[in-house]
C-alpha cells in the first residue's frame, strides 16, 4: 500500500508553481513536441507530458497571445479540447528549444520530490522470510542451512560481498536475490528528474520494468469489490515499477558512476547507481573491471558509509542524492588482495560460495541429469569421480555436470544418437573439457591447467547453476 506522506508527494499538480519546473522546460517540451506532429490538442499534450490539462490550457493560451501557437482546430468543449499548430514566429522557438535539447516526453520531476520520494520508499527495508529466500533459491542444489547466510543479507540491505572459486554459483545467487528483491513491493519512480534547468534521465528500459495496470491497481488496494473511483488521484508523471536490479561486469568504468552528458539529445544519463537506487546493484566479477578496486573505493567510501551520492553537472553543480541499494560484490578473488579493511569494513557481510564436496556433486549431477533428459547411471557416475578428480586430486566446481552432461550432448548429437551416459562418452567430454595435460599422455605439451584443475584444497559445500 502506498503511504500518505508519499501519496502526498505525488499529488497531481493542478498550477506550474506545483509542478516544481522552471516553465522554460514546460514550454520547450510543448514547442517540440509540435514541431515533431504538427498539430497537437490539449489531451495529447497531457498524454506526452503527465500534466494536467488544465496547466497546458493556461500556456497554450499564453502562447497563442505571443502568436507562438496558434488553433488549427476548435473543440465542443472549449479552449480544452483546441488543436494548436505553430506560427512562423513559433517554428523559429521551437528550433530554439531543440537546439536546448531533444527531449519529448513526462515533463520532469524536481530532484527535491525526488530524493524525498526514494527516502520515504527505502526508510523502512522491505524483509524477506526464510521461506521466500528458500523458494528462490530453490533451483539451486545448496549446503544445508545456506539461506541463512543470504535472507539476512537481504533484510540489512546495504551491502554483500559473495566470493570463492569460480564456476560455483556466484551470479546465480546474486540473480535470485535480485528475483526476491523485485517480487517485493514495488516502487514509484518518475522517467526523468531535473535540477538546475536541467534534465537527467533515470529510466531505463532494460532496469526499469512497469508494473502492469492490474497490479498497479493492487498496490493502490482497489480491487474487484471496490470503484476505481476510489483510486487515489496520482502524478502522472510517476511511474510504478519493480524494484530495479543493475549487474554489470568488466564493462564497468568510472564514467557509467557519474553524470553522461548525451551531446545530441542534450539531457544527462544517470549514473548506474542511481537507476538502482531501491533495488540492487550487482558488480561481477569484481576486481576485473576497467577500473581498479581502489578507484571504486574512492569514489563510494563517503556513499557507503553516508547513504549519500554526489554528482557533478558540467557547469559545475554539484548534486545530492539518495545512494540507497542492496549492494552486491562478487568476486573469485582473494577480497583481502582486492580491496583493504576500510572498504571491507562498511561492506556488512561477506558469504563465501566454495567448491562443493562429493555429495553436492552427486545432487547437481543428478539435477542436471534430470535436465538435459539422460539417464543417470552411478556406474558411470562412479567413473567419473575416481577417473577425474579423485586420482588427478581435481577441485570440483559446482558448474561441471552442466558443461560435461552439454558436451555429452554435443558428442552425442554429432553421431546421430541419443544422449546418455558411458565411460567411454564421460571420457571424451572430459578430455574436451578438461585442458589438463596430467589426465592424457597424448595431450599436446602446450596445456596447461583449466580452471576445474586447480591445486587439491580441502573441499567445502557450494551452490551449484
Amino acid at each position: 500500500m502506498i503511504s500518505d506522506e508519499l501519496k502526498e508527494l505525488m499529488a497531481p499538480a493542478m498550477t506550474i508553481e506545483e509542478l516544481g519546473v522552471s516553465e522554460v522546460i514546460i514550454t520547450d517540451i510543448i514547442f517540440r513536441i509540435l514541431f515533431g506532429e504538427g498539430t497537437v490538442n490539449v489531451g495529447r499534450f497531457s498524454q506526452i507530458m503527465g500534466v494536467h490539462a488544465r496547466i497546458l490550457d493556461s500556456l497554450l493560451s499564453h502562447m497563442k497571445q505571443e502568436h507562438l501557437v496558434e488553433v488549427a482546430r476548435a473543440g465542443a468543449l472549449g479552449s480544452l479540447s483546441f488543436t494548436y499548430n505553430l506560427t512562423d514566429a513559433g517554428t523559429k522557438r521551437a528550433r530554439d528549444a531543440l537546439e536546448r535539447s531533444q527531449y519529448t516526453g513526462l515533463v520532469p520531476v524536481p530532484i527535491e520530490k525526488y530524493n524525498r520520494a526514494i527516502l520515504l520508499q527505502t526508510q523502512e527495508q522491505e524483509r524477506v522470510s526464510p521461506r521466500a529466500v528458500q523458494q528462490a533459491l530453490g533451483h539451486l542444489i545448496l549446503p544445508e542451512n545456506f539461506h541463512r547466510r543470504i535472507g539476512p543479507a537481504v533484510n540489512a540491505g546495504t551491502s554483500v560481498f559473495l566470493y570463492g572459486p569460480p564456476g560455483n554459483g556466484k551470479t546465480t545467487i546474486a540473480e535470485a536475490m535480485a528475483e526476491l528483491l523485485s517480487s517485493n513491493s514495488p516502487i514509484w519512480l518518475p522517467e526523468t528528474i531535473t535540477v538546475g534547468g536541467q534534465i537527467i534521465r533515470i529510466f531505463d528500459p532494460l532496469v526499469h520494468i512497469p508494473i502492469s495496470e492490474d497490479d498497479t491497481n493492487m498496490h493502490l488496494g482497489i480491487t474487484n469489490e471496490t470503484s476505481t473511483l476510489q483510486r487515489p488521484k496520482l502524478d502522472k508523471r510517476w511511474r510504478l515499477f519493480q524494484r530495479p536490479s543493475v549487474m554489470v561486469g568488466g564493462e564497468l568504468t568510472m564514467d557509467s558512476l557519474d553524470l553522461r552528458f548525451e551531446p545530441v539529445a542534450k539531457v544527462y544519463e544517470a549514473p548506474l547507481q542511481l537507476k538502482a537506487n531501491g533495488g540492487m546493484f550487482l558488480i561481477d566479477d569484481f576486481g576485473r573491471q576497467q577500473i581498479s578496486p581502489s578507484q571504486l573505493l574512492n569514489r563510494w567510501i563517503v556513499p557507503l558509509e553516508s547513504s549519500i551520492d554526489f554528482l557533478r553537472l558540467q557547469s559545475g553543480q554539484t548534486l545530492e542524492v539518495p545512494f540507497r541499494q542492496f549492494i552486491v560484490f562478487s568476486t573469485n578473488l582473494d577480497p583481502a588482495e582486492l580491496v583493504d579493511g576500510a572498504f571491507l569494513r562498511r561492506i556488512q557481510m561477506k558469504i563465501e560460495v566454495g567448491d562443493p564436496d562429493e555429495k553436492l556433486y552427486y545432487q547437481i549431477f543428478v539435477r542436471m541429469c534430470q535436465h538435459y533428459n539422460i539417464t543417470f547411471d552411478k556406474n558411470c557416475f562412479l567413473h567419473l569421480l575416481q577417473k577425474w578428480y579423485r586420482e588427478p586430486g581435481r577441485v570440483m566446481q559446482a558448474v561441471h555436470p552442466r558443461d560435461i552432461l552439454k558436451t555429452i550432448i554435443a558428442i552425442c548429437d554429432y553421431d546421430s544418437m541419443a544422449p546418455k551416459l558411458t565411460p567411454q562418452l564421460i571420457d571424451e567430454a572430459c578430455r574436451s573439457y578438461f585442458v589438463d595435460a596430467v589426465m592424457d599422455p597424448h595431450a599436446s605439451p602446450l596445456a596447461g591447467k583449466d580452471n576445474g584443475a586447480r591445486a587439491k584444497v580441502p573441499q567445502r559445500s557450494a551452490v551449484s547453476t
